[in-house]
């Protein structure tokens, strides 16, 4: 996807709140969970930053310039700064985590 890259999650049990705390830890990075009850939605928006969001429970949608993604327990989505997004929370809710990279560079992205 163009300005945004989905790693889904392959393992037979998702990463729970440690594990993805330590992984923004390691990265230096600050986590900031959040929750979202089912069928909430963001309306198109973009940031000044890249994002590294983590799904760690239930499931959002969203719709990026190229398509939808849709993410579940331990999927990864990282969006970089500019990209325009939205999102729609699935039908059992949300739980996740990310943190913005202010600083990343520009050929890399994001690290968490």
């Amino acid at each position: 996807m163009n300005g945004a890259t989905h790693a889904r999650w392959s393992g037979a049990v998702p990463p729970g709140r440690d594990e993805l705390n330590e992984r923004f830890d390691r990265a230096g990075l600050n986590a900031r969970w959040w929750s979202n009850g089912p069928g909430e939605t963001y309306d198109a928006h973009a940031h000044s930053y890249d994002k590294i969001l983590y799904c760690a429970a239930g499931s959002i949608t969203f719709r990026l310039p190229d398509g939808h993604v849709r993410l579940g327990p331990g999927d990864r989505l990282d969006i970089r700064r500019g990209v325009e997004h939205a999102a729609t929370v699935g039908e059992r809710g949300v739980t996740c985590v990310e943190a913005g990279v202010e600083d990343g560079p520009d050929d890399q992205g994001p690290r968490a």
